[in-house]
């Protein structure tokens, strides 16, 4: 490796869950150089930065800690601003026990190097349980008008398969924080409104279904933040009407019964 610079930072929030943000770590086996800034948002159970700085080897680790746990959204954006400082082309995105396939940032940034109109990138994601067990694969759509359109039924990115330009920050701005945990929906939406984006088709991530996640402790609230991104970004059309009431009757749903209708959809 003749570059020891790293041209991608990768972003991963953390709160209470050390043990999990190792293994996420210990996944990321690249062929490149990678840097990681962590932003703990006012853990109480601390990850160990000493071990994470000697088992992480491609680049460096950048630990920003919040006196106080301020949710996800404000952590992501105090870690973007942060990243903002630094020369990077890229940021990516990972969450604590998530896993990366080999070489997922070096296939990702090389389809951005090659393919300079794509801004925003996300992969197809194996969809795991606890266990580790296959639930399905999501496979989202690939192509940038399929995805214009369909962002109005759900969000067509897996949140942590997603790897950006930098520079869209300077004209998109930071995720939005008038949006709980939808923080993601609304900014890939406002993302894709002005930049071409697509799905790399090929799984470079397991994604872990938690009981404890974000769209499993707080889903009302993240339908609720979904329906006002699709109004404010309604016109009356096909795939706005639908994916209306498609969030609201969501709304009424369990996550048990959505990621049961899911995984029959994605068989």
């Amino acid at each position: 490796m003749t570059n020891n610079h790293s041209n991608i930072a990768v972003l991963i929030p953390h709160y209470n869950n050390p043990i999990d943000l190792e293994k996420t770590i210990l996944s990321i086996v690249e062929s490149i150089p990678i840097d990681v800034f962590i932003v703990d948002d006012g853990s109480t159970q601390k990850p160990n930065q000493t071990k994470l700085k000697e088992i992480f080897t491609l680049g460096k680790i950048q630990f920003i800690e919040l006196q106080q746990n301020q949710g996800i959204e404000k952590a992501l954006n105090v870690g973007l601003k942060e990243i903002e400082k630094r020369d990077y082309k890229y940021i990516g995105r990972l969450d604590c026990g998530d896993f990366c396939k080999p070489n997922r940032f070096l296939k990702q940034t090389e389809y951005l190097n090659i393919n300079k109109d794509v801004f925003l990138l996300g992969t197809w994601v194996n969809v795991l349980d606890e266990k580790g067990n296959l639930l399905y694969v999501l496979e989202h759509p690939i192509s940038y008008n399929e995805l214009k359109k369909k962002m109005y039924l759900n969000s067509m990115f897996v949140h942590p398969s997603v790897v950006f330009r930098a520079n869209i920050i300077d004209a998109v701005g930071y995720y939005p924080t008038n949006f709980k945990a939808a923080e993601d929906y609304a900014y890939f939406f406002n993302i894709i409104k002005k930049f071409k984006s697509e799905n790399l088709p090929e799984i470079l991530l397991d994604y872990i279904v938690d009981e404890n996640s974000i769209s499993s402790t707080k889903r009302k609230l993240q339908v609720k933040s979904r329906i006002r991104v699709i109004v404010k970004h309604f016109y009356l059309g096909f795939y706005p009407i639908i994916g209306l009431i498609r969030s609201v009757l969501l709304y009424f749903v369990s996550r048990d019964l959505s990621n049961k209708i899911k995984k029959l959809f994605n068989k």
